[in-house]
């Protein structure tokens, strides 16, 4: 039986970190499923999900955290559930604004209390053109339960942007 692992990665950055981490896996029968990893303030940091036989999945563990002298703490989550699609639609919000203070606090506020999952994240500071200051950018890939309306969220979203000086975009995601 196959065993699922998710484990976050981080340390200083490097030349040569994902080789590794991707050899110890594959010298343990690991099989590199999906991962998100970037470089954030001079560390290296990600998310992967490995896919190895269950009776091996201790043994590479110990082989993950051993990685730890080499300088790279690997935390490791066994998945214990069945993977369950999304009951629901997968739309994207994209947001664009002034940098400043809780504008993902209050964002985030109104996607919990319509019970909206986010199920990926990035955002990033940037100078505005003609030197205009920084902006907070976002982009959200986010689930919206079957008995949740999209115009709600939306409105609710509308409601705070003008106080966060910021534009907002929330649309369903178009299958490819």
């Amino acid at each position: 039986m196959l065993a699922t692992l998710v484990m976050t990665v981080i340390g200083p950055d490097r030349p040569g970190l994902v080789q590794i981490l991707a050899g110890r896996i594959a010298d343990h029968g690991g099989n590199w499923l999906e991962s998100r990893m970037c470089r954030l303030g001079g560390e290296f940091a990600g998310i992967l999900s490995v896919e190895v036989d269950g009776l091996r999945s201790e043994e590479l563990i110990a082989a993950l955290k051993m990685l730890e002298a080499e300088g790279l703490r690997v935390i490791v989550h066994a998945e214990t559930s069945a993977l369950q699609p999304p009951k629901g639609s997968l739309a994207t919000l994209e947001l664009v604004g002034q940098d400043r203070p809780g504008i993902l606090r209050s964002v985030s506020g109104v996607l919990a209390d319509h019970n909206v999952n986010v199920e990926e994240l990035a955002s990033e500071r940037v100078s505005a053109p003609m030197g205009g200051g920084t902006l907070f950018k976002a982009t959200a890939l986010v689930s919206v339960p079957a008995n949740v309306s999209l115009p709600a969220i939306r409105a609710d979203l509308e409601k705070i942007a003008s106080d966060l000086m910021v534009d907002l975009k929330l649309q369903l995601k178009s299958s490819a």
